[in-house]
């Protein structure tokens, strides 16, 4: 299960990736995405919830990029971490059906496959603070 569910964000990453990228419509990048992807119809619904709710969040899920990296300007984040803390942020203070600790490690991994080198330390500590949103949110 855990790894059917890493390739199913990294599907999620890739699609957020090129509607962010190249401005292709969601349904049309999401559709060749998981016509490619050989998941099961379960995963196929998680890939899309992932994309359409960081989709539909995005102005929130932003506003928290910026409050939490204020160093790191939105449009000067790389597209792939922009991406991976869009798609982590959504995971932790809007779908709540994955634990905190699990969601982070998930960002952290897409980091490291996907991103720079310091990418995996800049996410985890984005989210390690954001974190603290979602335990005063389940208090």
């Amino acid at each position: 299960m855990k790894g059917t569910r890493r390739k199913a964000r990294a599907m999620a990453l890739q699609a957020l990736y090129e509607i962010d990228s190249v401005g292709h419509k969601a349904g049309e990048v999401l559709s060749r995405i998981l016509a490619a992807g050989e998941l099961s119809e379960e995963n196929a619904e998680f890939v899309r919830n992932l994309v359409e709710g960081a989709l539909q969040n995005r102005d929130n899920i932003d506003k928290r990029i910026k409050e939490f990296a204020p160093a790191w300007p939105l449009h000067q984040l790389s597209v792939i971490d922009r991406n991976i803390l869009r798609l982590a942020i959504f995971e932790i203070l809007i779908d709540n059906k994955m634990p905190v600790k699990v969601a982070i490690n998930e960002a952290v991994e897409l980091a490291k496959n996907f991103g720079s080198n310091s990418s995996s330390r800049f996410i985890n500590g984005v989210l390690g603070s954001i974190s603290s949103l979602a335990e005063n949110k389940n208090s």
